[in-house]
């Protein structure tokens, strides 16, 4: 079963969005098997965004990040990448498909709410720096058998 992470951004906090954004993923079916509130550190801001060092808005958005707690999950589920990036939609809301997440709540791309991870090996390599092994959950849902075949 494929797992990602979703950090639930500082504006989606503020906003008081987390159980929105939390009830849309769950009701896509995806399973949370690792969530956290947390205030993320300078040094993991930057370990996280290491791939835009050097870009413009590389220091504003560590700042961003760093300025608020954040939500963070590991969720899983047959194509739990795919199905959480078109959940959220296009990074830029102008842009994103009216129904998802950053279309129905987001209109900046800097305020877009969510992350999500954009494939397999990074979902490896973000579950890995923000989550501790022991933190993940395996477990059965009942309601699986109503959602997977």
């Amino acid at each position: 079963m494929e797992q990602t992470l979703v950090i639930i951004k500082p504006d989606g906090v503020q906003r008081q969005l987390i159980g929105p954004i939390i009830t849309r993923l769950e009701r896509r079916g995806l399973k949370i098997v690792a969530m956290k509130m947390m205030q993320v550190s300078t040094d993991l801001a930057r370990e996280h965004y290491a791939i835009h060092e050097g870009k413009p808005f590389y220091e504003p958005l560590i700042q961003y990040i760093t300025s608020s707690p954040v939500v963070v999950l590991v969720v899983e589920g047959p194509n739990a990448i795919e199905v959480t990036r078109s959940t959220m939609g296009a990074t830029n809301p102008v842009s994103a498909a009216p129904g998802t997440l950053r279309a129905d709540y987001g209109l900046e791309i800097g305020r877009n709410l969510v992350h999500g991870s954009d494939g397999p090996e990074t979902a490896v390599a973000e579950i890995a720096l923000w989550f501790d092994q022991s933190e993940i959950l395996s477990y059965e849902r009942d309601v699986d058998r109503w959602i997977l075949e």
